[in-house]
């Protein structure tokens, strides 16, 4: 019983790997290999090779001052941080709040199998992801330092060790995402907040790889001093690697206590958290005037709900506004730097139109107006029949795109004019057309987006996350703006001989202009045509 609701598990959460979405059908066993070898090779070739990369730096120098323990205790919490952070997502949805929960506890299945099987899948979930980390690691040091018997021994307790506070913290983690989440209306935010949290994590580990490094080499000897005097536990934690009797004693005691802990406690409170559905507050009418919205408004509304309930759908399509408004604070706090650096690779006067260019070339990266018809589905006939007509549906889509893409435009703009009138001797005019030229591009490549979104609608997907990652109206979006950047700066250097940049960005702007004009018209009249007929 317990081996098949595992399997039930694994293949709730690698379907993708076993069915085809798009048909709908089992893929073929040469696919579903395929998948898994692809997924092992990110979780091995890449995260693996990344860390033992950086195992491969640090052990010969910390093993030679004689502190493995802090080797250990390095790649021992950051496994345990991937693999709680891997982890926490699959325990919630898959531990505490299944889908199949009412279909499960109705059956005559024994509560203790129903847990066992959920504790395993988030046992081997946090082990593949921790393992990616630790297991390099561990072999690293077996193959250039000592492959003593109590050294193996001590590496494999490591593992192990690893691998059961990973599902102790887990089960932690999951239940408090898992309160959160019910208390939440809009999950979509939630995970798509997670996203960007650890997106920005990794950057900033990347870019700072090589001096974390070289900082913990260079002061490896007060960094453990300092561990070993107020934190003896870690040192402990790291001395298992090393093959310390007594560490691993009191690791594995002390890890199979806190396990039965966290075995006695789901035991006694899992039926009740699995069954929960959040807390309900009871409804008390009170009288207040309800304002009406025009239609325009409500119909905007509706767009935006829709994209702010999918974390998939704000993480694909709008990610760079969030990138638009870092670039706009680190122009505004760094822009002589930034400034400086454009001037020596493309010169002075060329500054605010590769500006203009970087800026729009972050726009482009929003375009959910691209999936927002697709996205209507086979309810589109909602839409169709309502007392609105196909283009008011399609104006409230592309003031979706223009709103989040124009404010934070708009805002890495205004740094951008600050940063300039700060620090580069720029010409007055040129920061009009500056503005102007940045913001007319992404109304045009928004119109851009707009059209594809129509003459390429799919109402017929079985999964929505195709409509934003794939097909043709995706690429066009995505690629037809930096193409379109890539063209204007050829323009520019075939004619940079002939007129001054000034002349060109307002031969730029009205061209622009001009195409923004024709883009609405046919969105006006033949797009909303073609809307009414899908």
């Amino acid at each position: 019983m317990i081996g098949l609701l595992v399997r039930k598990q694994w293949m709730d959460i690698f379907k993708n790997f076993h069915y085809n979405p798009k048909t709908n059908k089992a893929r073929s066993k040469a696919g579903v290999i395929g998948y898994y070898i692809f997924y092992l090779f990110l979780m091995v070739g890449v995260i693996g090779g990344i860390f033992s990369m950086m195992a491969v730096e640090i052990c010969d120098p910390l093993s030679a001052a004689g502190m493995g323990w802090l080797y250990f205790t390095i790649f021992g919490l950051m496994s345990v941080l991937l693999g709680a952070f891997g982890s926490v997502f699959t325990t919630f949805a898959g531990l505490y709040l299944a889908k199949d929960n009412d279909l499960l506890f109705s059956l005559p299945i024994p509560l203790s199998a129903i847990m066992i099987s959920r504790l395993l899948i988030v046992y081997l979930m946090g082990l593949l992801y921790s393992a990616a980390i630790i297991l390099p690691a561990v072999i690293i040091y077996w193959v250039k330092v000592s492959a003593a018997p109590l050294v193996i021994l001590g590496g494999i307790i490591l593992i192990l060790v690893i691998s059961f506070i990973v599902m102790i913290l887990s089960c932690l983690l999951g239940y408090v995402v898992a309160r959160i989440s019910l208390k939440l209306k809009n999950k979509g935010v939630l995970t798509a907040l997670a996203a960007v949290i650890f997106i920005v994590v990794y950057y900033v580990v990347y870019f700072h790889f090589g001096q974390m490094i070289g900082s913990l080499v260079d002061d490896a000897g007060t960094i453990g001093a300092n561990i070993k005097e107020s934190f003896y536990a870690l040192y402990m934690f790291g001395r298992i690697g090393e093959g310390d009797p007594l560490a691993m004693l009191l690791y594995t005691v002390g890890t199979g206590a806190l396990f039965a802990l966290t075995w006695f406690i789901l035991h006694r409170s899992f039926l009740k958290i699995s069954t929960s559905t959040g807390v309900v507050s009871k409804a008390v009418y009170k009288e207040k005037t309800t304002h009406q919205n025009s239609v325009s408004r409500a119909l905007l509304i509706r767009e935006l709900r829709r994209f702010t309930s999918s974390a998939n759908y704000m993480l694909n399509c709008g990610f760079g506004i969030l990138m638009l408004v870092l670039a706009g604070g680190a122009i505004l706090w760094k822009g002589e730097d930034v400034f400086y650096v454009i001037g020596m690779v493309f010169g002075p006067e060329l500054t605010l139109l590769i500006l203009a260019a970087i800026l729009g070339m972050i726009a482009g990266t929003i375009y959910p107006v691209t999936a927002a018809v697709s996205l209507e589905g086979k309810n589109i006939w909602i839409a169709k029949s309502s007392p609105v007509s196909s283009w008011q549906v399609l104006q409230a889509k592309l003031r979706m795109q223009l709103l989040l893409a124009g404010v934070p435009l708009c805002f890495a703009v205004l740094c951008s004019v600050i940063a300039v009138i700060r620090f580069v001797p720029a010409d007055p005019l040129m920061i009009v057309l500056f503005v102007l030229l940045t913001l007319l591009y992404v109304l045009f490549t928004s119109l851009w987006d707009m059209i594809w979104g129509v003459r390429g609608a799919n109402l017929n997907w079985s999964n929505e996350i195709y409509v934003y990652k794939q097909g043709m109206p995706v690429m066009a979006s995505l690629f037809g703006s930096w193409i379109f950047l890539i063209v204007i700066g050829g323009l520019y250097f075939l004619l940079t001989k002939y007129i001054s940049a000034t002349v060109f960005c307002l031969i730029i702007t009205v061209l622009l202009a001009a195409a923004s004009f024709i883009e609405y018209s046919w969105i006006k009249t033949k797009g909303a045509e073609h809307f009414e007929n899908l």
